[in-house]
């Protein structure tokens, strides 16, 4: 994708170390440039493409539709998600061969994190000499994340070893990132909500950032506080829709700052060696876990970035869920072994980390974009590298994906691709959208036409 499709307009709120992207206010654009102006490839608004990462399968019979269409009975897993059956597409049937063993023995978990995204089989190594493949979010880095403050954003809900050996002899390196920005370099995600909130609003100078940040800490002060000549300024300039969006653009960064805050408060007598996230005490999962998706939906709303990717949980992860009344762990319930008790519990975890993601797509569907919403103008994909946690299957993968992206996805069905089909051929028509084409990704071996509207 080219800048061609930008249209000139203010595009921050500056003051001491802080810059704080702004969304696009129809008062700012030139006469004959309205929202209904559109690029020669037909857009106004440009794509965001976001990959949210579920661990340990699924329970794929409380998951998957008995119909495909429009017009099918949303199951168990999905029904957190029956509100936004017009915006989401369930596709069924695809592949991640490269989790499979290929003569590699045992970590499944480690090679479905790693080929996740990549489509490639990860050499089996606890060392440095790590070798995956690039993924699907950093090729679309590299061809437009120039274009924004961020070239992409990863987060995740997960610590974890970054060195050493993690499972059956792979790096944890392999296991904690799904993001690949070389053969070599993952990409690894910020946990801690308060870095991942500064990477939006630090300056560009990185002392001024540091000054003003421990400014804000040593007299409780907002980054808004920080903008707020800059901001009034602009206010006067705006026509009534927009002081409004602005209004509910800082309200919305206010409201972000209070809940880091919030999260913070359990571990400020801690020592300072463990203040960084912590899962234990008065940890939140499902806080945590909203935090990171109002960051990240900030982040689109704001143009900061247009690709991003979250792991709402490490594969392999053995995260209980009291607040779903899952007391076992999620690993240890996906070797369920066929027992229907562990398989129940399985689904119960299924739906709750479901409900996390439709909370990120009502963020998304809350915030304008001309005639429509953010998540009109996104691709938002959820599943995982494997269907069946208890044999480590990597085939018909658990999958739905969100958004138009910007008219380009005939949403609202569910989609059987009748045969496997490597997940990469998704990525390519994907990147096609996000105006990157590429010829390959790992194992792809064509494009998704049943899914996407010809470029």
């Amino acid at each position: 994708m080219s800048k061609s499709w930008q249209i000139p307009r203010r595009k921050f709120l500056r003051g001491l170390g802080t810059v704080a992207a702004l969304p696009l206010f129809e008062s700012l654009l030139p006469v004959g440039k309205l929202l209904g102006a559109t690029t020669a490839a037909g857009k106004t608004f440009p794509t965001r493409m976001a990959f949210i990462y579920i661990p340990n399968g699924a329970n794929m019979a409380y998951w998957t539709p008995q119909t495909t269409g429009a017009n099918y009975e949303t199951p168990y897993t999905l029904a957190p998600l029956e509100e936004f059956k017009k915006d989401i597409t369930i596709i069924s049937a695809l592949d991640n061969n490269g989790a499979n063993e290929l003569g590699d023995g045992g970590g499944g978990h480690a090679r479905a994190s790693a080929s996740y995204l990549t489509g490639v089989h990860p050499k089996k190594t606890a060392g440095s000499d790590l070798k995956a493949g690039i993924s699907v979010d950093q090729i679309a880095a590299a061809g437009i994340g120039d274009q924004t403050k961020l070239s992409s954003l990863e987060l995740s809900c997960d610590h974890g070893q970054r060195a050493g050996t993690c499972d059956s002899g792979y790096s944890c390196a392999y296991q904690f990132n799904i993001s690949w920005r070389s053969e070599s370099m993952p990409m690894n995600p910020e946990v801690d909500p308060r870095q991942a909130f500064e990477r939006l609003f630090g300056g560009a100078d990185d002392a001024a950032s540091k000054e003003a940040k421990a400014k804000r800490e040593l007299y409780n002060k907002s980054v808004l506080d920080f903008v707020l000549d800059d901001a009034n300024r602009l206010n006067q300039s705006l026509g009534g829709n927009d002081r409004r969006k602005l209004d509910e653009y800082l309200s919305a960064v206010r409201d972000v700052e209070r809940r880091i805050e919030s999260s913070e408060k359990f571990v400020i007598e801690l020592p300072p060696e463990q203040r960084q996230l912590k899962m234990l005490g008065d940890y939140n999962f499902e806080a945590h876990a909203r935090l990171m998706m109002d960051i990240m939906a900030l982040a689109f709303q704001t143009d900061a970035t247009r690709v991003s990717t979250f792991i709402l949980g490490h594969d392999g992860s053995n995260r209980p869920y009291p607040a779903a009344n899952i007391a076992e762990g999620h690993h240890d319930l996906s070797h369920h072994r066929n027992d229907p008790e562990k398989l129940t519990k399985l689904a119960i975890i299924n739906r709750y980390h479901m409900m996390q993601y439709a909370y990120f797509l009502g963020k998304l569907k809350s915030i304008k974009e001309g005639d429509g919403t953010l998540l009109d103008n996104c691709m938002v994909l959820y599943g995982g590298g494997l269907s069946d946690g208890n044999s480590h299957t990597p085939e018909n993968l658990p999958m739905v994906l969100a958004g138009k992206g910007g008219g380009r996805i005939a949403s609202g069905q569910h989609i059987h691709l009748g045969e496997l089909t490597p997940i990469t051929n998704l990525y390519r028509s994907m990147l096609d959208v996000m105006g990157v084409p590429t010829e390959k990704i790992g194992d792809s071996n064509g494009k998704l036409s049943e899914v996407f509207a010809k470029v």
